[in-house]
């Protein structure tokens, strides 16, 4: 794979995803000029998380029919996605590492810090017994899509939630190499990284989003969901995108015209505290789940949101916050019941 006429981001997203997919993607994705027009030979850290972050669009459109549905009927009318951000769910037990994995969000730190991401708040998801915290790109903030990471509190809930989480969740094992965590090192510690040791490590890397433990038992399942939706929700589909955000002008407008669309839309808009953050979701599409002993059941899978962010007026810049309220709400798409259990 050579960079000499070639975009890196072009390069890696082709070498992960194939010549036709990586086109496709990258025809429905409006990305910063500046990222596009890197040609190596050492790919930066910025290069690699976008498009580590384009192969994880691609994989959450794989999974949401809707999704994929809505960036078709954007394309179709002229437009492209501005791909704002991603959300991942982790699991913190009351003690310890999540099997091999390490406790909570810590599993995904490891790979956001070295790439340039740095926290930029926390928001505490009391009712959802959770945290979430937002990591922004260091390089280019408004360019490359910020992670809201969100970390499930074992410890909130009952001793039988406990051991049940402990048993479904302990299963976990770790899937990144030691090839892929000294990539990580090289760009925690300023090192050049070359496009054959980053496109080595893409593939690996974007599979940690992915769920690592063992199939849940149907009864452990339910008693999860029993106290958690979100427990229950990570159970079956573990550290995949929970979401992919399109930032659009006008989402108000937008969830208007999806709702006489008949598109499986959001009944209400989500605003944060100052007005300027704006978001509603498309519920989540369902999925089939197999479970231990082989049983098969349809469960909420992943789902597509949008959001509309003004400019903060003491900054200048896009108001690249998130809200605690809204992102309550926003979660209870992939809950069976939808935003009334918000």
């Amino acid at each position: 794979m050579s960079v000499e006429n070639q975009s890196v981001i072009n390069a890696l997203v082709e070498g992960i995803l194939g010549p036709e997919a990586a086109h496709a993607v990258l025809a429905a994705l409006d990305i910063d000029p500046t990222l596009m027009a890197e040609r190596g030979p050492a790919i930066s850290r910025a290069a690699f998380a976008m498009a580590m972050n384009i192969a994880l669009f691609h994989d959450l459109l794989e999974r949401v029919p809707s999704g994929a549905a809505y960036v078709e009927d954007r394309l179709a009318r002229g437009g492209k996605v501005v791909f704002d951000h991603g959300a991942l769910r982790t699991v913190r037990l009351a003690q310890g590492p999540t099997g091999e994995l390490p406790p909570g969000e810590e599993a995904f730190t490891r790979i956001l810090a070295p790439l340039g991401y740095e926290m930029a708040a926390v928001y505490p998801l009391d009712r959802l017994r959770m945290t979430g915290r937002a990591y922004r790109h260091a390089d280019l903030p408004e360019a490359i899509p910020q992670f809201f990471l969100s970390e499930l509190h074992v410890d909130r809930f009952d001793p039988e939630f406990a051991e049940v989480a402990a048993r479904v969740f302990g299963t976990s094992r770790d899937p990144l190499t030691a090839e892929a965590k000294a990539v990580l090192e090289r760009y925690a510690d300023g090192r050049p990284v070359s496009l054959a040791e980053a496109a080595a490590a893409l593939p690996v890397i974007v599979a940690a989003f992915d769920r690592q433990h063992e199939p849940a038992s149907i009864e452990d399942y339910e008693l999860l969901l029993s106290r958690s939706h979100e427990a229950g929700w990570i159970a079956t589909e573990g550290n995949a995108f929970n979401h992919a955000t399109d930032r659009v002008a006008d989402v108000a407008a937008l969830a208007e015209r999806l709702k006489v669309e008949d598109w499986p839309i959001k009944d209400r808009l989500e605003i944060s505290r100052t007005g300027r953050v704006r978001q509603t979701a498309l519920r989540a599409d369902t999925v089939e789940r197999l479970f231990a002993g082989d049983e098969l059941r349809r469960v909420p899978g992943s789902f597509y949101e949008f959001i509309s962010r003004d400019i903060d007026p003491e900054t200048g810049g896009l108001d690249l916050a998130f809200d605690t309220g809204n992102a309550t709400g926003i979660f209870a798409m992939t809950s069976a019941q939808g935003e009334g259990s918000a």
